[in-house]
């Protein structure tokens, strides 16, 4: 059975390839998604590409994915360090989280490298531009592989 990845982005990433090309590249979200879609196929994984600059909407979309969804890639932008809301969605839907950012968090301002969302994530990709998302299906495939066997 195919395994079926949904891939949240948060707000200002529907800006991608106009904002802050230093440091988030050319890449349009569109050009992400298309790459997402391209490998996805290329690995044997659905996946659903969502954006929302909304944090209720992103709560949202993280709750109906429960019993839809295999698991989780999520870019939750600014509200990585300040969401509790999509904390407690990730924790509640109990479905693996891959956390991506295109910069290194941690190489940013002081408030960027504080992370609420990564208490429900099994790992953080960032700082490897878009490649993060690519990084993260390769991940996550292998995270849902080791979990059927363990089953």
């Amino acid at each position: 059975m195919t395994k079926k990845i949904l891939i949240i982005n948060g707000p200002n990433l529907n800006l991608l390839g106009d904002r802050e090309k230093s440091k988030y590249g050319n890449d349009t979200l569109e050009t992400v998604r298309k790459k997402c879609e391209s490998h996805s196929k290329s690995i044997h994984v659905e996946i659903e590409f969502e954006q929302s600059n909304i944090e209720g909407e992103i709560v949202t979309i993280i709750q109906k994915a429960k019993g839809i969804f295999d698991g989780i890639i999520i870019n939750a932008a600014g509200y990585t360090h300040t969401s509790v809301a999509i904390l407690d969605a990730l924790l509640a839907v109990k479905l693996p989280v891959i956390e991506v950012h295109i910069t290194n968090i941690y190489n940013r301002e002081e408030f960027r490298s504080k992370s609420l969302i990564s208490k429900a994530a099994k790992g953080i990709i960032c700082g490897f531009g878009v490649n993060g998302y690519i990084m993260a299906l390769d991940s996550m495939k292998e995270l849902l592989r080791q979990q059927n066997e363990n089953k």
